[in-house]
């Protein structure tokens, strides 16, 4: 690949670590300081304690878009060039990351409402299948850099399947158990370690290049 294309590659690379980060930035401005109606330890324990759905909403969105970002990070570190069609397809998104701190901001206000849980569960689901449609159409020769392994390729692959899988199961977790519901995203890291070291493994090579 051409200089001018691997300069291009490094700013849609910072442009979407810029995106990333600020999208987990705003995570803990939804996090209000509490304003006790009383006075006194017991007060301000109290009104913490009421904060306590948003912490743990917080820790989730943040371990699920730290994956998302981590796995954007290995995928686009593999490339020494990319199809000018994954502009859109990147950019798309992280649109859908950029949206995460109000859906995670209205799961975490409404912890154990069906509709909430489930529009924060669909809010996930399209971002780990806009992830696979980026990393599918990325991951392919010319654009692979030299070393990068069919093995490798397919890891990769596999890898981006966990979130849309776990969302999957939050979502509909969430008709009956809202709140729980959420125990399947807590678990996505294993999962992710589970593909990558071959969950439903099937041999994989890689496609031509898409224009």
């Amino acid at each position: 690949m051409s200089n001018a294309q691997e300069t291009q590659l490094e700013r849609l690379t910072f442009f979407s670590d810029a995106v990333f980060a600020i999208a987990i930035t705003l995570l803990v401005i939804e996090i209000h300081v509490p304003h006790p109606e009383g006075a006194g330890d017991m007060a301000w324990l109290q009104a913490l304690a009421d904060l306590l759905p948003h912490f743990l909403g917080y820790i989730l969105s943040f371990i699920v878009v730290g994956a998302l970002w981590a796995a954007h990070h290995r995928v686009f570190g593999a490339l020494s060039g990319y199809a000018p069609s994954l502009v859109w397809r990147n950019l798309v998104l992280l649109m859908s990351v950029a949206f995460m701190p109000f859906s995670s901001a209205l799961m975490s206000t409404h912890a154990t409402e069906r509709v909430p849980e489930m529009f924060y569960s669909m809010n996930l689901f399209v971002a780990g299948l806009l992830q696979w449609r980026l990393f599918r159409g990325a991951l392919r020769a010319p654009y692979l850099r030299e070393g990068v392994t069919d093995d490798e390729v397919a890891m990769l692959r596999r890898r981006t399947l966990a979130l849309p899988l776990m969302s999957v199961c939050s979502f509909v977790l969430a008709f009956w158990i809202p709140g729980p519901s959420n125990l399947p995203l807590v678990l996505m890291p294993l999962v992710v370690a589970w593909f990558a070291k071959g969950g439903f493994r099937r041999r994989s090579t890689i496609p031509p290049a898409e224009a």
